[in-house]
């Protein structure tokens, strides 16, 4: 989650010696588009939306990118948004075009992501009535309020530049998510005077001054302290690794936060690694994250532990109950305890403690075949500053732990929705955000198939995106669960197409490895080819050999729940 401060709501203004520009709807929903900077728009046209796709074709500074779902366009835009941290913008038609797309934004919303939606509604004249008009959905703007930020319709064109500004100001405030502007068919088109929007000024907040004593008081007297962190923390990565220095601490991530250190630093801990730590610790310091790891994954909580919460959301210290609540800023409230612990007794370097206690993990993690020798295979060749987008399978699950990340923002989750099918298409707008770069999926043969429509946006667009499909002939997780528990599988078995024949078909590379050498070598020709390309590797489900031990460690792992592959 993020600790980004909370942005003010618009404000019009009004310049009476120029008369403001008239313009329809559908105009203005796209001029306030370019005024937040916004470059790319996922969508698919309707109906009920086509003043704004013509609009968009008129606006030389935005690229729309047309999907074959509409939930890619959802994917594409939480893929763009995560990786550059800018908001993903994207459009699609009300009703069942809405709800297509409500798993992506469900999943913005999991993953603190600052994505917008720009859609529509039934004609006014019909709204409320239960007429059965196209497309029409029982109370539209109650439903998407379930699982979004914030979420408006518009009927009168003249609010619509500022519903836009409102829009981006939520999506983008506080804790970043998904929010909506719905503008009715029939509204799109009229035309209104549009006087311009400013936005109030946004002052980021740091904590309470008595509260980071206190909490500086705590980690300068820990023995064994630890840092955690999550998605709100990665804009305070420098202040986070000084704070690691100072205090000695290893920084833990699970999936948001990867990066934030670095794993090739000495304080920079995978998930596994910092299980290892777990036990001896005494303080810990969670910055932006929701502490998945120590409420659900991590057992025997160690006794005394002392927990210091950093986070933009108020609610999550209602949530945690930690012994110390710091709410605000994360990069503001990380520099208040710097400039706090500044006196404190300089401790001595446990680089080469800490490194041992990494090597440990890292020869357990090896011990994971295939899966980690693949994934090393993969980071082989994947540029230091190349983006990995996880999946909801073996080898996504895998990566969480087994998989070096350099940089935040270059390990991209769907956080804990896990919703099986989000990576390739996510991948895709990941790639429309940064053309130059390598950009690397890994999903199972379930998975894929989610999205696999989506191979012809690739090729059309150009995202050269490298999908590397695990194909196990089934949904693996399940069925794993399923044979362990009841002893076999149901509804689990998947009779699939030959992958590289089909990843022809569209039009792109197909590729086949069936062993980590073969893999290092297939993705040094996609990254060569600079082409969209399908990598099917051959994986067949172990029992013996699940990333769960690593994720779930312990007792907890016999009590957890079965999760999806």
């Amino acid at each position: 989650m993020s600790t980004h401060s909370a942005s003010s709501a618009p404000a019009s203004t009004h310049d009476d010696a120029a008369q403001p520009p008239v313009l329809t709807a559908g105009q203005a929903a796209v001029a306030g588009l370019r005024e937040q900077g916004v470059d790319t728009v996922f969508g698919i046209p309707g109906v009920q939306t086509y003043e704004l796709f013509e609009s968009l074709r008129r606006e030389p500074g935005i690229k729309v990118i047309g999907a074959r779902h509409e939930q890619a366009c959802a994917y594409m835009a939480l893929g763009y948004a995560q990786s550059t941290g800018r908001p993903g913008v994207f459009s699609v038609v009300p009703g069942p075009g809405v709800l297509n797309a409500s798993a992506g934004m469900l999943t913005s919303l999991a993953t603190s992501t600052p994505t917008v939606c720009v859609t529509s509604e039934i004609p006014t004249d019909y709204m409320g009535r239960g007429m059965g008009h196209l497309h029409e959905m029982p109370d539209q703007q109650a439903t998407v309020s379930s699982f979004t930020k914030w979420a408006t319709t518009v009927t009168d064109p003249a609010e619509v530049p500022g519903a836009v500004a409102e829009a981006f100001a939520q999506a983008t405030g506080g804790r970043p998510g998904p929010s909506v502007v719905a503008i009715p068919w029939d509204v799109l088109t009229r035309q209104a005077p549009m006087p311009p929007v400013e936005l109030e000024p946004t002052r980021a907040h740091g904590a309470d001054d008595d509260a980071v004593t206190r909490a500086a008081q705590a980690l300068a007297g820990a023995r064994n302290p630890m840092i955690m962190v999550g998605s709100g923390a990665r804009h305070a990565r420098e202040g986070v690794l000084a704070l690691a220095e100072t205090l000695q601490a290893p920084v833990v991530s699970l999936r948001g936060g990867r990066g934030i250190v670095p794993d090739d630093h000495p304080l920079g801990f995978s998930s596994a690694a910092g299980f290892e730590r777990w036990a001896d610790t005494d303080v810990l310091l969670a910055v932006g994250t929701r502490q998945e790891l120590v409420w659900f994954r991590w057992p025997d909580t160690p006794e005394g532990l002392v927990t210091v919460n950093v986070d933009i959301d108020p609610a999550q210290q209602e949530r945690l109950e930690p012994t110390v609540g710091l709410t605000g800023d994360s990069r503001l409230v990380v520099d208040q305890l710097l400039a706090a612990l500044q006196d404190a007794p300089q401790r001595p370097s446990r680089h080469e403690e800490l490194a041992g206690i990494k090597e440990k993990a890292r020869r357990e993690i090896a011990e994971l075949k295939p899966h980690a020798d693949y994934l090393a295979a993969i980071r082989e060749v994947l540029p230091r500053d190349g983006y990995f987008v996880e999946e909801v399978s073996q080898i996504g699950f895998a990566s969480y732990f087994a998989l070096d990340v350099y940089d935040p923002r270059h390990f991209i989750t769907c956080g804990y929705q896990g919703n099986l099918g989000y990576g390739f298409p996510t991948a895709l707008g990941v790639q429309a955000a940064h053309r130059d770069s390598v950009v690397v999926s890994v999903t199972g043969d379930g998975g894929f198939m989610y999205g696999v429509q989506e191979l012809a946006t690739a090729v059309q667009y150009g995202l050269n995106v490298i999908t590397v499909v695990f194909d196990n002939g089934a949904f693996g997780n399940v069925q794993a669960d399923q044979v362990r528990i009841y002893g076999h599988g149901s509804g689990t078995e998947l009779r699939n197409p030959d992958f590289v024949a089909m990843a022809e078909s569209f039009g792109a590379l197909g590729l086949r490895a069936t062993t980590p050498e073969e893999l290092r070598s297939a993705m040094a020709e996609a990254v060569a080819a600079k082409r969209p390309t399908v990598i099917t590797v051959p994986m067949p489900l172990s029992l013996e050999q699940s990333p769960w031990r690593f994720i779930m460690p312990a007792s907890r792992a016999k009590a957890a729940e079965p999760e999806r592959d």
